[in-house]
């Protein structure tokens, strides 16, 4: 719409404003979101029905005594690791038996208190980001604990998740399970890997940890970049405004202290 602004300033000042900033005087912004803007993340209701599916199916294969138990073991974990460290795919399927440590912060997770992510995203013609992310899920050390002693087997490498043949697992591979155990329990579209990453970040920053120890976390070198992941829900958002609300009206009605004795 034509404000008029650009002859007022003419009529006050000889002159009117001008585009200084453009493509070729500005920096690009190379560390591109690495979702996609139709996809979202799991609620937490959908998170639990996941991950019992899951657990099921595992059981089932298990007791049929068909091949395809460790399989379906294997991936049943990788989910819960991808949301319990808010991980990319590529990070996932690289970690290897030996990047979890002890957080001498956080006892009570023993010998899983941080996970070492070695191959973070990389900016354009550079090497993968490491990074440290801290456990955080009380329940994370008991799924990784079960798998190493009755899952992973005994493979020759280090690899912590390995395919059939021995080699690293293919996105296509959990991704396909994934996508059949979502349609089973019906839910609605954009769901993906990436997504346990979102939810991750999602429920972080509603639960009310702070969104710089959240970047950190994820690996972002800018607030803004974590600041796309946050998809806050209904719930949450009805709740912090009444909240909000609620504590404006109380302050309103509550005696002023400042005015002193009469």
């Amino acid at each position: 719409p034509d404000y008029g602004w650009d002859r007022v300033c003419e009529q006050h000042f000889g002159t009117h404003p001008a585009q200084v900033f453009f493509d070729w005087n500005t920096a690009p912004h190379v560390q591109a979101y690495d979702g996609r803007a139709t996809k979202r993340p799991y609620t937490r209701e959908e998170l639990d029905a996941l991950f019992e599916h899951a657990d099921n199916e595992v059981a089932r294969a298990g007791a049929s005594g068909r091949k395809g138990w460790q399989p379906a073991y294997r991936d049943a974990v990788m989910m819960k690791i991808a949301y319990g460290y808010g991980l990319r795919f590529n990070e996932l399927r690289h970690l290897q038996t030996v990047d979890f440590a002890r957080n001498p912060h956080a006892r009570e997770f023993g010998a899983f208190g941080l996970c070492k992510v070695r191959y973070g995203k990389s900016r354009r013609a550079s090497p993968f980001r490491p990074r440290s992310v801290l456990t955080v899920w009380r329940w994370t050390p008991s799924i990784l604990e079960d798998w190493l002693a009755n899952g992973r087997g005994a493979p020759d490498g280090l690899e912590l998740f390995c395919s059939e043949r021995g080699g690293l697992v293919v996105e296509s591979t959990l991704l396909r399970r994934l996508r059949r155990y979502c349609d089973e329990l019906g839910f609605s579209d954009g769901l993906d890997i990436h997504s346990f990453r979102r939810s991750y970040a999602t429920h972080l920053l509603e639960a009310g940890w702070d969104p710089r120890f959240v970047q950190d976390q994820m690996g972002h070198e800018y607030a803004s970049t974590t600041g796309i992941y946050q998809f806050t829900s209904d719930e949450f958002r009805r709740s912090t405004l009444r909240a909000a609300l609620d504590r404006t009206m109380n302050q309103a009605l509550s005696p002023d202290d400042r005015s002193g004795p009469s």
